[in-house]
């Protein structure tokens, strides 16, 4: 099953990038030159920075490495994706197109046939002087098939391939663009209101900053950890919640990406739950290294706060590790008829938390879909893609996430930050 999987990959990557090439180079030049080696170069390259960038952060390559790899690498990879949507869109245009500059050269044609001609072959000019000169004779209309010689169809053809391949490129560049700047610019906040029925008078309006899928990594870095503290801190929580996906590499390699973390400021604290990205990337030593920067982990815990229980479970990913999720051990033995809230950074693990009674799950791992069509994909694999669901009496909120993974860049999905609050029916 791998090797069908793996060959059934290759056979559509070299089918997409051999229509782009196509499209982009072959169709919009007269006979092959530099302008479509350049394309095979670039296509073909892009794509092996692509898989080698993907590669190298897996294996553990030298982190520089990874780093000069990333950018270049994981920018193709969105920037080939909006190619291919934009060049496929441009299949219905070109008819039109091409159906439009037909029809004009034709009106062009009839206009030039109307037209008077004197036997010097110049027009005969409009005005009151020549209206008693006798007509010219009339030249022979040419025939039909001289109309449109077969030198001309291709430079129409060409003209038609030449916009829309022109068009497709500006398209493509401008979203990976725009949503790489959105990315870079730093996440923005949103406020969401959840009503708890056992939340105690004295918890409304408690507020909780919810972060999820940050991925620091070669390409996001430092920088982006001190500015996703910064956010979260200027939204003045009670409590931050880290649902998983933080880093993406050893702590060797990001423990200075991290360090900004160590600022984050709440009145009860910051808590961190594992995601799968912390399973590829040394779990352990990220537990660990949160820990000594001033969170709590919760590994299948629980915690007691005044008004409510604070429990969280690692990720599935754990399983293979022998470290999976227990919410026995993280709830069976609660008071049922305190509120409770759930980290768990899978949006999947919602069932369990139904069957234990969980009033509220925070949870991340769908990147809301992060790169449109991308979201009918992550819709089909998780409960809830992104926001407020109800599960029976169990609420759960799904975050879009800080970051992103693989290509710095969203489209259709704006990263966020959540302060929920928490409103008592009590």
């Amino acid at each position: 099953m791998v090797i069908l999987f793996v060959l059934l990959t290759l056979a559509v990557l070299v089918t997409t990038n051999w229509y782009l090439y196509r499209r982009l180079f072959r169709d919009t030049t007269r006979a092959p030159g530099p302008v479509r080696r350049a394309g095979a170069v670039l296509i073909a390259g892009g794509w092996l920075l692509t898989v080698t960038a993907i590669v190298a952060e897996r294996a553990g390559a030298p982190f520089w490495l990874q780093r000069v790899l990333a950018w270049p690498g994981f920018l193709w990879m969105a920037l080939s994706i909006y190619l291919l949507l934009a060049v496929v869109a441009g299949e219905a245009v070109r008819p039109l197109l091409r159906r439009f500059l037909e029809r004009r050269a034709g009106a062009e044609t009839a206009v030039r046939r109307a037209e008077p001609v004197p036997a010097g072959g110049a027009p005969i000019p409009p005005g009151p002087e020549h209206d008693s000169e006798p007509e010219p004779t009339p030249e022979p209309e040419p025939a039909p098939e001289a109309a449109a010689t077969p030198a001309a169809l291709p430079s129409r053809r060409l003209f038609v391939s030449r916009v829309v391949g022109g068009a497709a490129a500006a398209v493509a560049l401008g979203t990976v663009g725009y949503g790489t700047y959105g990315v870079l610019n730093g996440p923005t906040v949103k406020r969401v209101t959840v009503p708890l029925a056992k939340l105690p008078r004295a918890a409304h309006g408690y507020r909780i900053a919810v972060v999820s899928d940050i991925h620091l990594g070669p390409v996001l870095g430092r920088g982006f950890a001190q500015k996703v503290v910064d956010t979260i801190n200027g939204t003045q929580p009670d409590l931050i919640a880290i649902v998983g996906d933080l880093v993406d590499g050893s702590v060797k390699d990001l423990g200075p990406a991290a360090a900004p973390l160590a600022q984050l400021r709440a009145r009860h604290g910051s808590f961190f739950v594992t995601g799968n990205h912390e399973y590829f990337s040394g779990a352990e030593q990220w537990v660990d290294e949160v820990r000594r920067l001033g969170l709590r982990p919760l590994e299948n815990a629980r915690t007691e706060l005044a008004h409510f229980d604070l429990a969280g479970v690692n990720d599935v990913a754990g399983e293979s590790e022998g470290q999976g999720p227990d919410f026995v051990k993280a709830l069976g033995d609660r008071d049922p008829a305190r509120a409770c809230v759930l980290l768990a950074h899978q949006p999947v693990q919602i069932h369990d938390a139904v069957e234990h009674g969980v009033d509220l799950q925070l949870s991340g791992h769908t990147h809301g879909g992060q790169l449109w069509p991308g979201n009918f994909i992550a819709s089909a694999a998780n409960p809830t893609l992104a926001g407020l669901e109800s599960y029976g009496d169990t609420q759960l909120y799904v975050s879009r996430g800080a970051g992103a993974w693989g290509p710095p860049t969203r489209v259709g999905a704006e990263s966020d930050i959540t302060v929920i609050e928490l409103a008592s029916k009590l």
